[in-house]
């Protein structure tokens, strides 16, 4: 029986991203996009399908007449969340997935559903540390 080499203790074990983490800035969105709790459910469910995610439950928020919405949909693969200020024409949106999952998809769905005239996008690449 031929065993594997055990690896080497003297090098770093380098871990791959468990996931990858998009913060989305959303700007210059039109009021009646960011104030309804079932339209945005629909929607980051819709972006969670699209990035070939699997979705477990979702909770949304409303604020009130002309408020925002705060809500969260939970993946098999992390989850999606979104808080929105109509009053402003703002949404922050946070995707964070990983395994085979694609959350630039996702991104992608909201982003052409809520039509903001400004995106600034952070992108965390999320690992373990490195064990030596």
């Amino acid at each position: 029986m031929k065993r594997e080499a055990l690896p080497d203790p003297a090098q770093p074990v380098v871990h791959q991203p468990a996931g990858t983490h998009l913060l989305a800035d959303l700007s210059g969105i039109a009021a009646e996009k960011l104030g309804d709790c079932a339209a945005l459910d629909a929607l980051l469910r819709a972006a969670a399908e699209a990035a070939h995610a699997r979705v477990l439950f979702s909770h949304f928020h409303g604020f009130g007449e002309g408020q925002g919405v705060t809500g969260v949909v939970l993946l098999a693969e992390s989850h999606i969340s979104i808080h929105t200020w109509p009053e402003c024409g703002f949404a922050a949106a946070d995707i964070f997935m990983c395994g085979s999952a694609r959350p630039e998809l996702a991104l992608t769905i909201i982003e052409t559903a809520l039509q903001p005239t400004s995106s600034q996008i952070n992108t965390v690449r999320r690992a373990p540390p490195a064990i030596s």
